[in-house]
């Protein structure tokens, strides 16, 4: 049966961009900064770009304290979420979450052996990796890490975001989000 498309929308309207670029399924990760001045933050903008040499990619948003944390640390962390994680991906995209060091006693991490990034605990997978390259990419920066460690800690599945809203896989009926 042939259905009908909606009406095309206006890609300057950021809003209605949104929506439609919410369609698109993605996985949720926490980019995380270490040194004097630790920063973390949430982002469904991560994936990877290259097994030779292993290279994984993020954009951050120009006007984020990650954006510059980013430039200055030129190393960083990337905890991929697990299923369970909502609330951790809900406080580090909260910009109102204290600054520094104390964002992190939200929850259990430790500093990653190559960069001292820190790492969050139960993440579904790990990667730590030196800023190979960026990108401008509009009111966003592409950022483009080399790989330095990577690990899958858990065999759980990870934290989804699609249609603004987080979501996991539902075991009981295979191929179904909740």
């Amino acid at each position: 049966m042939k259905t009908q498309p909606s009406p095309p929308v206006d890609v300057t309207d950021p809003l209605a961009l949104r929506g439609v670029f919410g369609t698109f399924a993605t996985g949720v990760t926490v980019l995380t900064v270490g040194g004097d001045t630790p920063h973390g933050m949430t982002a469904n903008s991560f994936t990877t770009v290259s097994l030779n040499p292993p290279l994984v990619m993020a954009c951050v948003g120009r006007d984020a304290v990650m954006h510059t944390a980013l430039n200055e640390a030129r190393h960083f962390g990337v905890s991929v979420l697990a299923s369970h994680h909502e609330e951790i991906a809900r406080y580090y995209a909260d910009r109102r979450r204290p600054l520094g060091k104390e964002q992190f006693d939200f929850t259990q991490w430790h500093s990653g052996a190559q960069t001292g990034a820190p790492l969050l605990a139960g993440a579904v997978a790990h990667f730590e990796c030196q800023l190979w390259r960026s990108y401008d990419g509009g009111d966003h920066s592409i950022f483009v890490g080399r790989l330095l460690a990577a690990q899958q800690y858990i065999q759980d599945d990870a934290l989804l975001f699609l249609g603004g809203k987080f979501r996991r896989l539902d075991r009981s009926f295979p191929g179904r989000m909740t």
